[in-house]
């Protein structure tokens, strides 16, 4: 077994509402920041062993299907790099 560090990003589908993102970008304009689209996204990072890389993937993958991201209304990307 290998150590690994899955980061699984979980952000919105594009046309579900925002509200979060949404008061930031008004926030940010009113500063005087011109923005086309603001999105928010949330980060988790799970240190995990794993026999493979693939296999870490696999396990970060479940983990966001079954609870990190909801998939009816979320997209989400997972990224494995190897721990020292």
């Amino acid at each position: 077994m290998s150590a690994y560090t899955a980061t699984v990003t979980v952000r919105l589908k594009r046309g579900v509402l925002d509200p979060e993102a949404e008061t930031t970008k008004h926030a940010l304009e009113r500063l005087g920041f011109e923005l086309d689209e603001l999105r928010s996204m949330d980060r988790f990072e799970l240190d995990l062993d794993a026999a493979d890389a693939d296999a870490a993937a696999e396990r970060a993958e479940e983990m966001a299907e079954r609870l990190l991201a909801n998939p009816t209304i979320h997209d989400y990307d997972v990224e494995v790099a190897a721990r020292e």
